[in-house]
């Protein structure tokens, strides 16, 4: 089944999640600490807010 026919509870906060994480990890790439990876995920949601 394709997720795009799936009904989430919550889709759009799930579609914005999983679309900061892709920015995220394009940008930083792998082989960061968690710490690291965690405060970039936490700037990119407090910048959605804005």
């Amino acid at each position: 089944m394709n997720a795009d026919y799936q009904d989430f509870k919550h889709k759009e906060l799930t579609e914005k999640i999983i679309k900061i994480f892709y920015r995220v990890y394009n940008k930083l790439g792998y082989g960061f600490l968690e710490k690291v990876c965690e405060e970039s995920k936490r700037k990119a949601f407090d910048n959605l807010k804005k």
